[in-house]
């Protein structure tokens, strides 16, 4: 089916009307033409939902103040500072100065309604548990279509989803019939012309969705457009969709009611400082998954649990660290843990650094001030000692050395693991002979579970193997290559083998067959594991003879400049995997040597 835009919107307007946004024609929405909120349901709202606390109609109107004298001049600061009073609340003082301030929250996220209120304590900290069964939130929903707005020009959007008078997400639509209209088109619509002439909109702008009925994308106002991407999951659930289908999956995924509000609650990140105007809306990989790992680590908490609070599997595009930020926000949120103290763990110093910059410069979204890098395990057990909740901490495992001196035995220690594949899961002793007799060792993992023994430990992989499930335990969300294909966060992968054939000799082929031999005989031992890497060095004088390798570089170079002569729109990159350093050295030298113009390209 195709849709024209008409059709569309209309499709949309049911779709969400099956979700609880009841619809509204732009021209019934009391405003004045160049306001964009609805000022009656936010009062209505605050009314409501703080009449215990005697909330007065002026101090209602101060708070909608507050929100319209944000600036649109600087639309990303404004932004932000909204969209931080919108997921985390702000303090509002009263009108009568002997009565107690209260915490306000512009939208009802728990679902309590005025007379079961939590106390402000709570409010802080509670976090919004999307498939729960609530009491009426009380928040109100609407799906305003064709409002028009004035600005510096009459600009009309297609949809704006309100809640509490507040316009959280906007949609713009372009048909699928015209060929001189396409999705793209209606991302530069929102992100151009709607930016230039109504920027009022979008101070108070979560996210926004661009579809012409076949693509259905949802993404960050200020996010590129390769950012925006579909929601592929309903409840949890992996759907292979594409199409018309995708359209279902977005409204049924996103706008469900309570996942929508804990999406723009826990699950929009905006940095403490950008230059680049960085706002990050999850994917449904990384709500997924956040989710299912927050439940998993509830049950598996000591000392109740088992301490496996389950392993992440998310194949290359899943964001695996964007997933471990909003994880450590809900972590940091929940009334259940009480501020767990959260040990970020790699077993790269690369992955380290990259990790503690982004953490780092989220702390407001994080909630906690405390999180920094650590440099040595002594440097752990300093920031450790005394601490009886939060701080998140980033190491390496290669910080656990041997020591067995205990960091803390509290129970609301959650350890993350990236990597989790590599060293992380050696808990196994390893035997060692040698001249000066056997001694034994445990690898890097055994200390750290030796040292913090109540934690719960929670894995990420792209290569999970059967030693990552014993520790962290069972696979509890994944995302796969196929996906991240469908979702093109990664080209397609092609594989055509190549084979440069070399002559060997028969003595050669012995070896070879001799090799393989003895591999199937190798145990795990350091003996073994030490004479296997003496075998591995005759077969990589097999494997890196001079004459082989030039031949798989005469190949390689004639191979890759018939695929690019084939014409413009071949495209790609070539990747060499080689036994060893040496031999890559080797075989780059050769291509360089047939082809230097390509080292003056590297070069440059």
């Amino acid at each position: 089916m195709k849709f024209t835009e008409e059709k569309l919107e209309k499709a949309f307007t049911e779709l969400l009307g099956q979700e609880g946004f009841l619809h509204h024609p732009g021209i019934t929405i009391p405003r004045k033409p160049d306001e964009v909120l609805i000022e009656e349901d936010l009062q209505n709202f605050l009314l409501n939902q703080y009449a215990s606390q005697g909330i007065t109609v002026n101090e209602v109107k101060s708070i909608i103040l507050q929100l319209k004298s944000l600036p649109s001049s600087d639309l990303y600061e404004s932004n932000k500072t909204f969209m931080r009073m919108f997921s985390d609340g702000f303090i509002l003082k009263r009108e009568d100065r002997n009565q107690k301030d209260i915490y306000i929250q512009l939208i009802n996220y728990t679902g309590l309604t005025k007379n079961r209120q939590p106390n402000e304590e709570q409010l802080l900290t509670i976090a919004a548990e999307p498939e729960a069964e609530y009491s009426p939130d009380n928040n109100i929903y609407k799906f305003v279509n064709q409002l028009e707005i004035l600005g510096t020009e009459k600009r009309i959007p297609d949809g704006i989803v309100y809640i509490n008078g507040l316009p959280l997400v906007v949609f713009e639509f372009k048909s699928a019939i015209r060929e001189e209209a396409t999705i793209y088109d209606a991302y530069r619509q929102l992100t151009v012309r709607y930016r230039r002439d109504i920027p009022e909109l979008f101070k108070y702008n979560a996210f926004c969705v661009i579809s012409d009925g076949v693509n259905n994308k949802a993404g960050s106002f200020f996010a590129p457009y390769e950012f925006f991407y579909a929601w592929r999951r309903v409840a949890g659930l992996a759907r292979k969709v594409d199409g018309i289908d995708s359209m279902f999956t977005l409204v049924q995924g996103m706008f469900h009611k309570n996942r929508l509000r804990d999406i723009v609650r826990n699950f929009i990140y905006i940095p403490d400082s950008s230059k680049k105007n960085e706002k990050i809306v999850c994917r449904y990989p990384q709500y997924y998954a956040a989710r299912a790992l927050y439940d998993n680590i509830k049950d598996a908490q000591k000392p109740e649990g088992n301490g496996k609070g389950g392993t992440y599997f998310g194949a290359t595009g899943s964001g695996k660290s964007y997933t471990m930020l909003y994880l450590t926000r809900l972590l940091m949120k929940s009334l259940y843990f009480e501020s767990p103290t959260i040990v970020l763990i790699t077993d790269r110093t690369d992955l380290d650094d990259q990790l503690s910059e982004q953490f780092v410069n989220a702390k407001n979204f994080i909630g906690d001030n405390t999180v920094e890098s650590v440099e040595s395990r002594a440097d752990l057990r300093t920031k450790l000692q005394g601490r009886q909740s939060g701080g998140v901490f980033l190491t390496t495992i290669q910080n656990f050395t041997e020591d067995t001196e205990l960091l803390t035995d509290r129970t609301n220690v959650i350890c993350i693991s990236d990597e989790a594949h590599r060293s992380q899961v050696n808990l196994d002793q390893k035997v060692k002979v040698s001249d000066k007799g056997v001694t034994k060792t445990f690898g890097f993992a055994k200390y750290l579970h030796d040292s913090l023994p109540n934690a719960t430990y929670v894995g990420f992989t792209g290569t999970p193997i059967d030693a990552t499930l014993d520790v962290f335990g069972k696979v509890v969300d994944a995302y796969t290559i196929t996906e991240s294909v469908k979702d093109e966060i990664t080209v397609r992968i092609v594989y055509e083998g190549r084979a440069a054939k070399v002559l060997l000799n028969n003595s050669k082929l012995k070896e070879i067959e001799d090799y393989y031999a003895r591999c199937a005989e190798v145990g795990s031992n350091e003996n073994q594991i030490e004479q296997s890497k003496k075998e591995m060095a005759q077969m990589n004088a097999i494997i890196g003879d001079p004459d082989r390798l030039q031949e798989v570089a005469n190949d390689f170079v004639n191979h890759y400049e018939k695929r690019i002569s084939e014409g413009s729109t071949v495209k790609g990159k070539a990747m060499f995997v080689c036994s060893t350093r040496e031999i890559a050295y080797v075989l780059y030298n050769n291509i360089i040597a047939l082809k230097p113009e390509w080292n003056e390209i590297k070069a440059a």
